[in-house]
């Protein structure tokens, strides 16, 4: 496995557990307002550290950490994914995976052979829209569908969350969004944030042409009225970084 960023201690990015994050490179996404462009294009210009490496660190915090948080990049594009976490589980760890829920099947093999614990996906946006946020010209969104009904029926924790700006998302974006996740355990709305790395910057002029080359976030009180609609549509939902 190729990993390419190390956090070694984080208590926000695995819910109540103290943990490291491992940062997997590529994507078979491309959504526009990607603040980490690099590490999806071109993820080998920020090196890597290696396996070995990685779990000598692991090693050394066995006492300390209860678990991994893997995430991207997109997890599951790489092949090797499922050995990486048996050696973290052989450690009695846990795992948990975020994901854009493109590959219900790996996500699938990994919950069946009890590899991980907790899973995050990402809900892009409605499937009406979700090839164009995703920065793609075509794409199955019946894996995103199977994706979601697969984790809903796991009986593993997780939630799905949903990056939004005001430049793709809107009431009608969310309402749709309520349709494909309604009954879900927690759902999680996260403020747009700028980066110097922005994807779109990264693309071709043809891939300009079709985005924003800026992106807006929603102020907080707007997140806050977004949180209500999606509860008056029977969403559990929360606001990532708002007290609530």
């Amino acid at each position: 496995m190729k990993i390419h960023g190390l956090n070694k201690t984080t208590l926000l990015d695995y819910p109540e557990h103290l943990a490291c994050t491992v940062f997997t490179g590529h994507c078979n996404f491309r959504c526009p307002f990607c603040h980490n462009g690099e590490l999806v294009l071109c993820p080998d210009s920020q090196g890597t550290i290696s396996e070995d490496e990685f779990f000598t660190f692991l090693d050394s915090r066995l006492k300390r950490l209860d678990g991994v948080a893997i995430t991207g990049g997109e997890p599951t594009v790489n092949a090797d994914l499922k050995d990486f976490i048996k050696k973290i589980k052989e450690r009695g760890l846990l795992v948990k995976l975020d994901t854009n829920g493109s590959a219900p099947n790996v996500v699938k093999d990994l919950i069946d052979n009890s590899l991980i614990d907790y899973v995050a996906m990402d809900i892009k946006t409605s499937l009406s829209d979700y090839a164009r946020v995703c920065g793609l010209k075509s794409m199955d969104v019946d894996a995103i569908s199977e994706s979601i009904k697969l984790i809903m029926n796991s009986g593993i924790d997780y939630e799905f969350r949903t990056t939004i700006c005001k430049e793709l998302h809107n009431k009608d974006t969310f309402r749709e969004i309520a349709d494909m996740i309604k009954g879900c355990s927690n759902y999680y709305l996260q403020s747009y944030r700028s980066s110097d790395a922005l994807l779109v910057h990264m693309m071709d002029d043809e891939f300009k042409s079709i985005y924003p080359s800026t992106f807006s976030a929603y102020k907080n009180e707007e997140m806050k009225e977004l949180k209500d609609y999606l509860c008056s549509l029977g969403v559990n939902t929360h606001v990532r970084g708002i007290e609530e």
